[in-house]
């Protein structure tokens, strides 16, 4: 373990939501983990695509953000996506990781 510095290594409990759900235009499935670490913003997987980013309100504010980090082309998807992360991912204030 010499080669490597290590930065953090952290046990935690945390929830963790599974929602699968269908638009007019296509199926989704995500896991959102809710967790203290990374400033309090849940992690967000995809499950078709292994897709992942930190999300929180500020970030939906940003349709492009989340339209790059899951990759897709239809913006009403990608509309409709973050409609359903305004209320899937709840406000928190912002918490000091590392303290």
């Amino acid at each position: 373990m010499d080669l490597f510095e290590k930065l953090y290594d952290e046990h935690e409990n945390v929830k963790v939501r599974f929602v699968g759900f269908t638009t007019e235009q296509t199926r989704y499935d995500f896991g959102i983990v809710y967790t203290n670490l990374f400033f309090g913003k849940p992690l967000v997987v995809c499950m078709q695509t292994s897709r992942s980013t930190l999300l929180d309100p500020k970030d939906l504010e940003d349709i492009e953000y989340l339209q790059k980090a899951f990759k897709m082309d239809n913006r009403k998807q990608v509309e409709d996506l973050c409609e359903f992360f305004k209320i899937a991912i709840p406000g928190s204030s912002f918490q000091t990781q590392y303290e």
